[in-house]
Order: C-alpha cells, then structure tokens, then sequence
C-alpha cells in the first residue's frame, strides 16, 4: 500500500475541511434535537 505525502498546505486544508463537516454535522444534530423539542412542547406535552 502506497501512502501519498500531503504537503503542509494540503494537510491543513484536509484539517479545516474535517473541522467544517464537524460543526456543520453538530449543527444539524442541534437543529433536529431543537426542532424535536419545540415540536413536543407545542404539541401540548
């Protein structure tokens, strides 16, 4: 298996992309888990 060298540049870039999709993926986890909430407690319990 050959490993391909990322340069310093394409290493951060991967980093930042990674750390994009987290919050993005946190962020839709808090927005369902918000929805979910407001939908019960509307709903009249």
């Amino acid at each position: 298996m050959e490993l391909v060298k990322l340069t310093e540049a394409q290493r951060k870039s991967r980093r930042n992309r990674n750390i994009a999709l987290g919050v993005a993926l946190a962020g839709l986890v808090i927005l369902f888990y918000t929805i979910t909430i407001v939908k019960f407690l509307g709903h009249g319990g």
